[in-house]
């Protein structure tokens, strides 16, 4: 079946714009893009395998057969090249006319093998028509770090079927129930209203296992009388959510009203003082303040959060040392922790976008316990 190829959208054109804007700064003629996400941010093309050339008239994505009719349909604003059998057959058309240039890379998706493959290839090239390849480090993730109001959309449509998906686990959560069955939960509500997939495996920690912040669930019943860490994410059309709330079954007891409170504190100061032009290192310090003054510091050992779009981890982060600058755009989370060793865990995490200079709370599901 052939399908016919739409329009280049608005989006995918400013992207490429922003994308060919960069290059002198890059110090680069053309940029090899070859990170699935950076990939379908520039492109569109969902595809697992393939590499996008973009340079300052044209825009290529190099993909096999199995691949064709579907950049036809995503890749809209690019020319295919069919690139089936060895790189040493498709190589020559894809860099045509970049003998003598300079070409970026993605270092950090670049591995070894594919790196010496790479410059065996271009080796191999006629003098003439050789370029040189150059290491061309977070050229697409500076520029996904502001998302665009499509982008908006989705994060938020996927924020809400996450928020959805907690209260689904917090209503049946109980005593006797394993981390497991309750982490499947999530996943069964998530896929069963919408969601393509989790954005990272659900963490469910009871007890003394929340002290682990990136705890596996067990096979372990959850205990009557006890604090339960539920981090979990679903992906919407692409784009990830990422939410923590940590509940109680039975009533709280005092230790962990206390610890709670802390953190919610923490995590409310953070979200209302932090604002554009601050570093990630000073937002994270917001909440460490609040977390050391009541002398919980050495248990928070974790950043206060991260950005998030179509990878669960994105630029900028906010955490000690974080040079990144915030500014409108920018989707992240919010989400101090204290882990005891022998006791348990707290953390409390929303989604929020900065807009206007403050941050706006996308996360909308209750911090009851």
């Amino acid at each position: 079946m052939t399908y016919d190829s739409p329009s280049p959208t608005p989006t995918l054109l400013r992207r490429l714009e922003r994308v060919r804007a960069r290059l002198d700064a890059l110090e680069v003629d053309a940029l090899l893009v070859t990170t699935p996400s950076n990939r379908r941010w520039v492109s569109g093309f969902t595809g697992t395998a393939g590499v996008v050339l973009v340079t300052a008239d044209r825009a290529v994505v190099a993909t096999d057969s199995r691949y064709y009719e579907q950049v036809g349909v995503q890749a809209t604003a690019c020319t295919l090249l069919r690139a089936n059998g060895a790189m040493a057959e498709w190589l020559p058309e894809l860099l045509a006319g970049l003998g003598g240039k300079r070409v970026g890379f993605e270092p950090a998706d670049m591995t070894v093998a594919a790196y010496e493959e790479w410059t065996r290839e271009v080796g191999a090239l006629p003098q003439a028509d050789r370029p040189t390849l150059v290491p061309a480090p977070h050229a697409i993730e500076a520029l996904r770090a502001v998302k665009d109001a499509e982008e908006i959309e989705a994060l938020t449509r996927a924020v809400l079927l996450g928020d959805a998906a907690c209260e689904h686990a917090r209503s049946v959560a109980r005593p006797g129930m394993t981390e497991r069955e309750l982490a499947w939960e999530v996943q069964r509500y998530a896929m069963e209203h919408g969601a393509e997939d989790l954005s990272f495996p659900t963490i469910i920690a009871g007890g003394p296992w929340g002290a682990l912040p990136h705890a596996i669930p067990r096979d372990v019943p959850l205990a009557e009388g006890a604090g339960v860490v539920m981090d979990l994410g679903v992906r919407v059309d692409g784009y990830c959510s990422d939410l923590t709330r940590t509940i109680f079954l039975g009533e709280p007891d005092a230790q962990f009203r206390r610890i709670y409170d802390i953190v919610l504190t923490a995590q409310e100061t953070a979200e209302e003082r932090i604002e554009a032009g601050m570093t990630g290192a000073q937002a994270h310090e917001i909440a460490a303040t609040v977390i050391r003054a009541a002398g919980h510091g050495e248990h928070f050992g974790h950043g206060l959060g991260h950005g998030v779009g179509l990878d669960i981890h994105e630029a900028p982060r906010l955490r000690p040392r974080s040079e990144d600058v915030l500014e409108d755009g920018q989707v992240v989370t919010v989400e101090p922790g204290i882990y005891i060793p022998g006791w348990g865990g707290v953390r409390i995490e929303d989604q929020c976008v900065m807009e206007g200079g403050r941050l706006r709370r996308l996360s909308t599901a209750s911090k009851r316990t």
